[in-house]
């Protein structure tokens, strides 16, 4: 915690389970073993001791939400989101300014002088029972040796209303100076001193100062407190028998109206009047509990645990995706604690947020830096909807294409993703005679992670790309595009691989009313969505040797495959003497091609496609033939940046005259 935020939000989360658990104990607490009652204690000790969101998840309620909604509200702040990096408050990064920040100050001062205080008192005690006169013993080690329990150290101290045993390290069993102390009282002290009780005692007085002005923590540490000493009770009882059990209640009974203050670090019998009196009810009823209530107490902790471990997550907008203006601070919070948990969901949100016009799609994926802008922008436009033209895009989104496409798909960093976006568009100023042809918006974008969120960062503004041949739906590659080329040299020859990706996270829903189905396209952004990519390649010869020459070659073979990383060249297919090709899905092909007459100097060959989850290839492996002869062993490599657009030249221009000229855009 380093801010007023940072200690609402861990507040909140606290308060959330210990309500919870204390319900839930109020159930059960006749009905299960002490043991049970407070083992159950671990779980909230658990979600006070890790930062509150941990592993992206919040205990029981999303409560960034509320919190960020709230400092929108009050600071008029959206460019910054909350997160607890530590339990403990941490010094603040800057001089306090705000109302807020003193708070925090306030609240960070009394952590500290609460510590400050038990821990002097705790010294104080110890200096106290460095005076006391020590004993031999004798009784507590007898006590100790009948129950099979270890000793420790004994003094007598003037004073004291009862027995207890102070300290972790060096115990010390602390025994009143003008009463004889009775032997189950001892044979508690050494139970607590078995289990290393004192240590429990410390947690809870950490959780007091951490949580000080939390009045359901304190609730929680006193019962937390008492449940340890009823445990005790019950570990007495499990060693004495009959008459023995009567007198260890009428014991407790003795200490019911002692005013003894425990003081930290130390353990005693004696915890108040009203908690002595359920003790000894709880006495009257003792029982041995049997193994199945075991099994029985496990699955109630479970029960109660899962829900508090795993927590909810903001998997998506609380609200709808055009939040009216009224509402803009609990909009604005909604999209920014919805983490994009994958590149390809901020992505998607990025592409339907241009689709449907929605400023809250954008903020999803938006850097902390635009969440400032984004609100300005709802509120001068009185609406969460971008206007048309704001948006930068050549035309009108053309929802029915199926929605958005990533071309090129390229890890450019550790945590760092870019790709040709690319939107059918419509409403756009084109010639009549494309007019039934597919416009296409294409933008470069990128994707990288920012915290614990992925978001988008534009690369350039939008071109239109004139798509000659799509007329519906767009396919899984498009030749006006550019593609990444590999290519290497052998002799007369060039061998050329062009490579293009396609990728989108699948939003197709299905729908069915027993005699037919349909599909359409979700326009909700999925924030932990992945991928599915189609691969499309197409393999070019290109003959640079003397035209005299070309009647020495008849017959051209290739074989290729993609390489990655260290992956050693594989054994290649020999394509035969026959026209023949043929290909996989994950890139290998081979193709053999007939040479007659006067032939071509650039020869397409063989290509194909598939379902292809893998990034770019960093070489392609190829064989080239000739004559029925291996000619060349080959690694193409890529040329430049072929997976984007050339800034230099309109790109409707570009793919138009590279088509009529028989190749395919490269960039």
């Amino acid at each position: 915690m380093t801010d007023f935020w940072s200690f609402l939000l861990q507040t909140l989360t606290a308060s959330g389970a210990a309500a919870l658990l204390l319900i839930v104990k109020a159930m059960f607490r006749d009905k299960l073993s002490p043991r049970w009652q407070f083992a159950v204690w671990g779980v909230l000790a658990l979600i006070l001791l890790l930062p509150a969101g941990w592993g992206g998840r919040y205990v029981l309620f999303n409560w960034p939400l509320l919190v960020e909604t709230v400092k929108s509200a009050v600071t008029g702040e959206f460019g910054t989101l909350t997160r607890v990096t530590a339990p403990i408050p941490l010094p603040p990064f800057a001089a306090p300014e705000t109302a807020a920040d003193w708070l925090y100050l306030v609240y960070a001062a009394g952590v500290a002088v609460l510590l400050a205080r038990y821990v002097a008192s705790y010294a104080c005690l110890r200096l106290a029972l460095k005076r006391g006169r020590r004993v031999r013993g004798e009784r507590v080690r007898a006590v100790g040796a009948e129950y099979g329990l270890p000793a420790c150290p004994a003094v007598e101290v003037n004073g004291l209303p009862t027995a207890f045993v102070c300290g972790v390290f060096r115990p010390v069993l602390a025994l009143p100076a003008e009463v004889e102390t009775d032997d189950k009282v001892i044979l508690h002290e050494l139970l607590h001193l078995k289990h290393r009780d004192v240590i429990w005692g410390w947690v809870i007085c950490l959780f007091r100062c951490l949580h000080w002005c939390n009045p359901l923590i304190w609730l929680c540490a006193d019962w937390a407190g008492n449940d340890l000493e009823s445990l005790c009770d019950q570990r007495v009882l499990e060693c004495l028998e009959g008459e023995d059990r009567r007198d260890y209640g009428r014991i407790l009974l003795y200490m019911a109206d002692e005013k003894y203050a425990r003081a930290p670090g130390t353990s005693s019998a004696a915890n108040g009047g009203r908690n002595i009196r359920r003790r000894i009810e709880a006495i009257a009823r003792f029982k041995r509990y049997p193994a199945g209530m075991a099994l029985a107490s496990v699955c109630v902790a479970l029960v109660l645990t899962v829900p508090l471990a795993t927590g909810v997550r903001a998997d998506g907008l609380a609200v709808d995706g055009t939040a009216r203006l009224d509402e803009l601070n609990y909009a604005m919070a909604s999209a920014r604690t919805v983490r994009c948990t994958t590149y390809a969901g901020a992505f998607d949100a990025y592409g339907k947020a241009l689709l449907t016009g929605s400023l809250l799609y954008r903020a999803m994926c938006a850097p902390l830096s635009e969440q400032n802008e984004l609100a300005a922008l709802c509120r001068e436009q009185k609406t969460s909807v971008w206007k048309w033209e704001d948006t930068g895009i050549p035309g009108l989104p053309d929802g029915s294409q199926n929605g958005y496409q990533v071309y090129n798909l390229t890890q450019v960093e550790e945590n760092a993703w870019e790709g040709l976006l690319t939107l059918p568009i419509v409403n756009l100023d084109a010639p009549e005679d494309q007019q039934t042809y597919v416009w296409l918006a294409v933008q470069r974008v990128r994707a990288e992670k920012e915290g614990e969120r992925w978001v988008v960062l534009p690369q350039e503004d939008f071109r239109a790309v004139y798509a000659y041949g799509w007329v519906h739906t767009p396919p899984t590659s498009c030749e006006q595009l550019p593609a990444v080329v590999y290519q290497a040299q052998a002799g007369d020859f060039t061998v050329q691989v062009r490579r293009q990706t396609v990728a989108r996270v699948d939003s197709r829903v299905q729908s069915s009313n027993g005699f037919w189905s349909t599909s359409s396209y979700d326009y909700t952004p999925k924030p932990d969505g992945e991928f599915y990519t189609y691969s499309h390649y197409q393999e070019w010869v290109d003959y640079t040797g003397d035209p005299a020459d070309k009647g020495k070659y008849t017959h051209l073979g290739l074989s290729c495959t993609p390489l990655w990383g260290d992956q050693e060249r594989p054994v290649l297919r020999a394509p035969g003497t026959g026209d023949a090709s043929g290909g996989s899905n994950w890139g290998d092909s081979w193709t053999s091609h007939s040479l007659e007459g006067d032939w071509d100097e650039h020869i397409a060959l063989g290509g194909g496609g598939g379902d292809d989850s893998r990034p770019m290839p960093d070489r392609y492996a190829a064989n080239l033939y000739l004559n029925g002869e291996l000619a060349a062993e080959l690694t193409l490599f890529p040329l430049g940046d072929g997976a984007w657009l050339d800034d230099s030249t309109p790109a409707a221009e570009i793919s138009l005259a590279q088509l009529e000229g028989g190749a395919q855009a490269d960039g």
